[in-house]
């Protein structure tokens, strides 16, 4: 939809006004409500408040308290599939009846992250998505969420909500994520971001954000994953050497083009590093989880956040190959981290 100037109060960085919504059901006596809001809100990189429309999914058990849940740049609403024949949530095996994330016991609100287009910028905050999520809450009648559970990118949009909305929510639950990002990581992104472009100039968007995200798998996973993995030697193909490890990068660059433009990947990547909360601002309690083989986000950095913050805060250190992505690989070793956040 096209943005809309509306007048907001001067106290006000975000409202709710108005609503549509798609689907609202129960599955298995659960409540479900999938659909959109159109909220209103001041973004950070704007010249005044506008109207965007936010997708989300609301699941689990009626009445019970609201856990938001958020991924990273790649991940939407769906952290959780009810329907059978459909495709499994991003993060379905922690989220569900009797799980880490019990809906048997909560209702798990997640959104599909803002773009610049549906603001009318040039580019997206972690703050926008936070006052977004704020003004979602509104809307559905939610007074104060239990917790909200981030991880990566929703792990940063999580510190801004809590800076900024600290009546919102009761406690944070932070996997691989930070305050900043580190200039490493930063460095990283922008050759990634680098190649989307020169792919744009060209012609061969499609090819460029492949190799985009070949280079980005590069830095999600851990050395002692790919050693294991990709050992194997070289074979002739097609008249030069082929690597073991070059299939599956080839794999991976072509399953996110197919699910992801080049403007969209753009404008959430620069988002990162365009992040920057100030631990101080954030007195919500929080658990902080990461990972030593993590290179976007090292433990020094966590333990940084956890000094600077000024709310009661934990940091639970989880060993893991996978690297950044261990949030979405070791949900065995999460599962009782998460739930002793929770209780």
């Amino acid at each position: 939809m096209t943005p809309q100037p509306l007048p907001l109060p001067a106290t006000a960085s975000a409202t709710v006004v108005s609503l549509r919504s798609r689907a609202f059901g129960r599955r298995g006596g659960m409540a479900m409500q999938r659909g959109s809001r159109r909220v209103a809100l001041r973004p950070r990189y704007g010249t005044g408040p506008v109207v965007a429309e936010v997708g989300y999914l609301w699941c689990g058990a009626p009445d019970a308290p609201t856990v938001i849940v958020q991924g990273g740049i790649s991940a939407c609403r769906d952290v959780v599939s009810l329907e059978e024949g459909e495709p499994a949530g991003w993060w379905q095996e922690l989220v569900g009846a009797g799980r880490a994330i019990d809906l048997e016991c909560c209702r798990v609100l997640s959104i599909d992250w803002l773009a610049p287009e549906s603001l009318g910028v040039g580019a997206v905050s972690s703050e926008d998505q936070a006052d977004a999520l704020a003004a979602l809450l509104e809307e559905l009648g939610i007074g104060r969420a239990h917790a909200f559970i981030g991880s990566s990118y929703g792990a940063m949009v999580a510190l801004a909500f809590a800076a900024r909305h600290p009546q919102a929510v009761d406690r944070l639950v932070l996997l691989a994520g930070a305050h900043r990002p580190h200039p490493l990581a930063t460095a990283q992104r922008s050759v990634q971001r680098s190649i989307v472009r020169l792919g744009q100039q060209s012609g061969n968007v499609d090819e460029a954000l492949a190799l985009a995200r070949q280079l980005a798998m590069t830095t999600y996973r851990g050395s002692e994953e790919f050693a294991r993995r990709f050992e194997h030697a070289p074979e002739l193909r097609d008249g030069r050497f082929r690597f073991p490890v070059e299939d599956y990068l080839d794999h991976a660059g072509k399953r996110f083009v197919e699910r992801f433009d080049a403007e969209r990947f753009l404008a959430l990547s620069e988002s990162i590093d365009l992040h920057d909360v100030a631990p101080e601002q954030v007195a919500v309690p929080a658990t902080l989880i990461g990972f030593p083989s993590d290179r976007l986000v090292p433990l020094a950095d966590l333990c940084e956040l956890q000094r600077r913050l000024r709310g009661v805060a934990t940091l639970e250190v989880v060993d893991s190959p996978y690297g950044h992505d261990a949030f979405l690989k070791e949900t065995r070793k999460l599962a009782p981290l998460l739930r002793a956040a929770l209780a």
